[in-house]
């Protein structure tokens, strides 16, 4: 079915793997996307006990989620999970996402790389990263980042995640948590602000648009890079018709301002 063909979808459909317990990535992506672009979900599961393990698994395991879609065919897919790229080796996660690509027939997006490419498009060499993760996965998203070419900031954790805690405890988290991290961070210097993770909420701190440096998040800056492939709007410029829409969709869903 091409591109246009569904009835929900005239402007394309795109597929989304979120964590399995995440609550977040189908409500934000719903808040996203533009008008006309209809939305697949595959949960990326797992039942192994150690959460670095899991998130693992997530990305490794790639092939197996997209069988859930069975014969559908989306226009692009959005890999929703960015600590999974924090932990597997670079090259192994590039071999997965070709060998999926080449056997299922469709582009593959991770959070990770659309951070990368809404860095980039900002200019933004230091980061500040507001982390909700646990200690030893916020460390691994700074080697992350570090060796990507960008210089990483002030790190502020957002929740108060013992070390060895379960990563599923990001998903008790609200954007109000997001915001009191990014008000504690110092960013003399900084590009881009980072709040990493799909499973913290953060559109409504974005949406205000109060700071002078651009604040980016994992769900947004996937959901402007599947928006870009499918050519219906530009979600990160502020001054954008799709950003406007994104934003009041924001405003309406979290009922701002009543």
């Amino acid at each position: 079915m091409s591109a246009g063909a569904y009835d929900y979808g005239r402007h394309g459909l795109i597929g989304i793997g979120t964590p399995q317990a995440n609550p977040t990535v189908e409500a934000e992506m719903a808040i996203l996307l533009p008008a006309g672009v209809a939305m697949a979900v595959t949960r990326l599961t797992s039942a192994a006990p150690v959460p670095a393990d899991r998130l693992r698994e997530y990305l490794l395991r790639l092939a197996d989620y997209l069988e859930a879609f069975d014969t559908l065919r989306p226009a692009a897919f959005g890999f929703a999970c960015t600590a999974s790229s924090y932990l597997v080796d670079a090259s192994d996660a590039q071999r997965v996402l070709a060998a999926c690509e080449d056997r299922f027939g469709y582009p593959i997006v991770t959070a990770a790389d659309a951070i990368a490419g809404a860095l980039d498009r900002l200019g933004a060499r230091r980061i500040a990263l507001i982390s909700p993760y646990p200690e030893g996965l916020r460390a691994a998203s700074e080697r992350y980042w570090s060796a990507r070419g960008y210089e990483v900031g002030p790190v502020i954790g957002a929740g108060e995640l013992a070390p060895d805690a379960d990563t599923r405890g990001i998903y008790a988290l609200g954007s109000a948590d997001a915001a009191a991290a990014l008000a504690r961070a110092d960013l003399s210097g900084v590009d881009a602000v980072l709040l990493s993770g799909t499973g913290m909420p953060s559109l409504p701190l974005i949406a205000s648009g109060s700071d002078a440096v651009p604040v980016l998040s994992s769900n947004l800056c996937l959901a402007a890079a599947l928006s870009e492939r499918l050519g219906q709007g530009d979600l990160l410029d502020p001054q954008s018709t799709a950003s406007h829409e994104w934003r009041a969709r924001c405003r309406a869903a979290t009922l701002q301002g009543t």
